[in-house]
């Protein structure tokens, strides 16, 4: 879901987890919402308690994620279907279990309630039983990211941007037409109505070969040139390991958004030649994160 401002700028793309009625949780990314939400419920009048969670994640993604879950809350967890969730109890902990992540690869994350309390041992508890899945720490994997398409929060959107020109301002994540008001709607209809002036896109990256931002070499954007004029930035790049060359998104005018479109991307390493493909650059439809994982575990095992 989006949190925007007035303007119809992103304050944030938080995961929305509905644990009952009238309960939520906002899995957020890197922003300061919750002086936000506080500050709007005041300003609203509304009779709602808003708070941070003692509650803590951690997420399990790649192939074999899977039969490590099953090993550790059972088969059952196979059944809990892609962006749903389940609740369990493990060893005394609460947990919450969803079938999300940051990675567009078969994954979950697992949320433990009490956890000052009990973060430790749920930690310890998916290692050990990583241990034979050969399960490694990382954080998260901007590469695999980039590839899927999913947007960063403070590189790819921000204040700055508005739903419509990060290309998700579909009507089920951004309905400018419901009869509940939100904060931004008039300023997002009215962009729907007139069109944005900018969109964000994907690029194939000539030149050396990227790093990335786990690496470091990736931090900064890099100005997009339309001959030698600066007319955009290439917000998230990296080499892609699966398609061997360099790929990026980039925020640029709409004439150059169309697929094909040439440009130049000025790199740390000097100015390279770039073209406009489509985004995501692997598994468009989400299909392997989808996937059903009961005939992959019977294979497995």
């Amino acid at each position: 879901m989006f949190l925007t401002a007035e303007d119809g700028g992103i304050i944030n793309d938080p995961v929305l987890l509905r644990l009952g009625e009238n309960h939520f949780w906002l899995s957020l990314a890197d922003s300061d919402v919750l002086l936000w939400a506080r500050g709007l419920a005041l300003n609203s009048g509304l009779d709602v308690t808003i708070r941070e969670a003692d509650v803590g994640p951690v997420q399990v993604q790649g192939p074999l994620a899977g039969a490590l879950m099953s090993e550790v809350f059972g088969a059952g967890v196979l059944d809990v279907g892609y962006y749903w969730l389940r609740e369990y109890e493990i060893d005394g902990m609460h947990v919450v279990v969803s079938r999300t992540g940051y990675t567009a690869e078969l994954g979950f994350e697992i949320y433990v309630r009490n956890a000052s309390r009990d973060g430790q041992q749920l930690w310890n508890k998916i290692w050990e039983a990583g241990r034979p899945f050969d399960l490694k720490v990382i954080g998260p994997c901007h590469i695999r990211r980039i590839e899927a398409g999913i947007l960063s929060y403070g590189c790819d959107i921000t204040l700055g941007t508005n739903p419509f020109e990060v290309g998700m301002g579909y009507d089920w994540m951004v309905d400018v037409d419901q009869e509940p008001d939100f904060i931004g709607k008039e300023a997002l209809r009215r962009v729907k109505r007139e069109g944005v002036s900018r969109r964000m896109v994907g690029l194939e990256i000539g030149g050396d070969r990227l790093g990335s931002f786990n690496d470091g070499s990736m931090i900064e954007s890099f100005t997009v040139l339309d001959g030698e004029m600066p007319v955009g930035e290439v917000t998230s790049a990296c080499f892609s390991p699966r398609l061997e060359r360099n790929i990026g998104l980039a925020m640029v005018p709409v004439p150059l958004s169309e697929i094909g479109t040439d440009v130049q991307v000025a790199t740390s390493a000097g100015i390279v030649p770039a073209t406009v493909v489509p985004k995501p650059f692997i598994d468009p439809t989400k299909e392997r994160p989808k996937q059903s994982m009961r005939s992959d575990e019977a294979a497995a095992s």
